[in-house]
Order: structure tokens, then sequence, then C-alpha cells
């Protein structure tokens, strides 16, 4: 059997409101996910939120147990966060980092990314290196001796950029950099929900994540992966007494798993919420969630290729995700979103403040986003299309 379309729409209740094209950005919650969050708040005001999260502890444990099901790791490896910058923040500052070592960054590397990562190395000496990139904009992974010796210690990834369909050979610039013994940090933001994230097959140290994009959670959550043989070598920059044990009066212990990075407190019904998202996901199938997200984004690219004035800015070659992104002559994506979103279509926007290396080099200084899930229909997308090539007719009269 195919993917149940027609269920996945109907367990979407926001998509009367839009024809919602930014689950890139943040997505529409199915109707389980937003019943699960708003049931557990309604018995923290009944019970309090210790004794609510104590009914729940199974639900909450099945949330790593989701979480490894679908990227293929054990529970025990996978730490709960409030975001995947969190998630990621504590992986790279947990690395250990001298004057004198290299960090290895792609060239499609986030805002986020870019600054935590300059930050470090002006603390500790260390030097940034980008990995060299193709006509397409991914690794060259064929050009990666050079640049991966003995004085990197850290590589950090992004299989998916927020502003591109882009996809990263994730698997072989894993392989290189571990040969030299670099430590891996691969970013799943956009790719977490969209494609298959396999830890073992992509031979990563950590994998970062958010639940609000394409597994449809809800904001304030996400996750890290840690590879549990690397797990003993590492120390958060911050503990507390869930994610370390008290010893005594001056010692303490960390966790053995992946809580030690975890806090005590957080937000219950939305890590409750995000372990409903994927089970979601799992329950649908993801291979077929997959398949139809990339068989939209296809269909989208091909019409956008037929309208006048509309480019489309993805690679041409090698494999895309279901980001899709476009400029129009002579319309300003920001303010195009903001049209577009005024005339009930939402999409979304990348400036080259977030992507600094990837825009600036082809010289964009922002581009339109569209990404569909799902729940998006035919109609929805004919409706965009309608508004585009309205942009695109407005601005040539100009």
């Amino acid at each position: 059997m195919g993917l149940d379309l027609e269920r996945v729409r109907a367990d979407t209740p926001g998509r009367a409101e839009t024809a919602f094209f930014d689950s890139a950005g943040s997505s529409l919650p199915p109707h389980p996910v937003l019943e699960t969050v708003l049931a557990h708040l309604r018995r923290e005001a009944q019970v309090g939120g210790y004794r609510a999260a104590g009914e729940r502890a199974d639900d909450l444990a099945d949330v790593k147990i989701a979480l490894g099901a679908l990227i293929g790791v054990p529970p025990a490896s996978v730490a709960l966060s409030d975001s995947a910058t969190r998630a990621w923040s504590d992986f790279f500052y947990a690395v250990s980092l001298r004057a004198g070592d290299r960090i290895a960054v792609s060239h499609i590397d986030y805002a986020t990314n870019a600054v935590a990562t300059l930050q470090r190395a002006r603390a500790v000496g260390a030097e940034i290196v980008v990995l060299p990139s193709d006509a397409q904009g991914r690794t060259d992974v064929e050009a990666l001796d050079p640049v991966l010796d003995e004085r990197v210690a850290l590589v950090s990834l992004v299989q998916v950029p927020t502003q591109s369909g882009l996809v990263e050979p994730i698997a072989a610039i894993a392989a290189k950099a571990r040969a030299v013994g670099a430590r891996v940090l691969l970013d799943a933001c956009q790719s977490i929900g969209q494609i298959p994230v396999d830890a073992a097959a992509l031979g990563v140290d950590a994998i970062s994540g958010t639940g609000r994009k394409w597994l449809r959670g809800p904001r304030g959550t996400g996750f890290l992966h840690v590879r549990e043989e690397l797990l003993s070598t590492l120390e958060p920059r911050s503990l507390d007494l869930h994610s370390a044990q008290w010893t005594s009066t001056d010692t303490y212990e960390l966790a053995l798993d992946a809580r030690r990075f975890e806090t005590w407190e957080c937000d219950v019904a939305a890590r409750l919420g995000l372990g409903r998202a994927v089970r979601y996901l799992l329950d649908l199938g993801p291979e077929q969630v997959f398949a139809e997200l990339s068989r939209r984004a296809a269909a989208i690219r091909e019409a956008l290729a037929e309208l006048p004035g509309v480019t489309v800015r993805d690679p041409d070659d090698g494999p895309v995700g279901a980001i899709v992104t476009l400029t129009i002559d002579g319309v300003d994506p920001v303010a195009a979103r903001a049209e577009l979103a005024a005339r009930g279509v939402t999409v979304g926007a990348s400036s080259a403040s977030s992507a600094r290396r990837d825009l600036g080099a082809r010289a964009l200084p922002a581009v339109l986003r569209i990404s569909a899930h799902a729940f998006v229909t035919d109609e929805d997308t004919d409706r965009l299309l309608i508004e585009l090539a309205a942009l695109a007719r407005r601005a040539g009269a100009h």
C-alpha cells in the first residue's frame, strides 16, 4: 500500500488556514501530536508537573526508543533537548580542542553553527578550514585529502542546508574524516523526517536534530545522538543532578549514557509531543513519506522551470531533497514571502546572513524556500504557482 494521504491531510487541522509550504521552517503538527501536548498540559494543571510527568514515565522513555528506531541507534545513545541548536552545541563544546587543532566545516554551514565555530576557534586558538565544494555546491569528496589531515580534530557537517535542496554525501566525507582520527558531528536539522538518516550507514559520531521541521513535532524540542563508544570520553560543558550524580561533598559521577547531555528541567508536554510525532511518522512508513516529499518537490521544480522570470536555485545534478529554492527577477525574496502570506500562501526565505559561504559565493542576497510536506495537496500547489507567476508578472511590468 502507498502512503495514506487522505489520513495525513485529515490529521492536519492547520492546513485549512493556509496553503502551507514551510515545513523546512516549522511544520504543521498532526492532530495526534497537538492532542498529546494539550492533554499533558491539562493534566499538569490538575495534579502538578511532577506527578503528571511521573504518570508518563514510560511514554517519556519511548521518545528515545522511537528516535532510536528512526535513525537506527540504541535509545541509551539518544539525549533529548530543547532544540537542535542546543543539541549540536552540547556535543560541539564537549569535544576537546587545543591550540593548533583544526575544525573543518562545510561550505553550506548554517549561521548558528558558524558563529559557535568562530567563537570556539578564537577561544582555544584553533583554525577553521572550509571543506572544498564542487560546481553544484556539494562537498568535493575527491578533493578532501589535502584538507583532512591529523591536525583536524572535529568535522562539522550539514546533511541538508537551510538554503537549498542539496543533499551532502555524508558517508563518504565521514569515512575520510574518521580515517584521520577526527570526530564527526552531523547537523540533521533539515534532513531528519525528510530523507533517511541512518547513523550506522552515515558513519558519524554524533547527530543533532529538531522536532519542529519535517518531523512535525512541537517547537522547543530536539535530540542528540552520540555514538555509544564515544560517550565515556565526553564531558558536557554544563551538568546538573540529572546528567550527573553528586556522590560526595566534593565528587560527582556522570551518567553513563546520553543522559549526560540532558538536564532535569524540561518541557514534558513538548517531549511527549515529539515522541508522538516520531511514532506518527514510523506508523505511516518513513520510506513512503520520504518518497512523497521527493515526488512533490520534483513536481514543483518542474512547474517552476516553466514560469517566466523564475529561476530555480537548487542543484541540477546529483541528489536533491524536498527543499525547493528559487528567485524571481526583480523581487526581494523576503518581501515576496510576506506578500504571499497575505494571500494565504505560506513559504519560507533564506537570507545570505544565515548561509554566507554558500549564498555569498552564489551572489544571492536571499532565496525563496518552498518545502511541501505530505499534507500539501495538488490544489495547494496550483495556488502557490499562480501566486508566484503573478509576482513575476507584476515585477516584469515595472
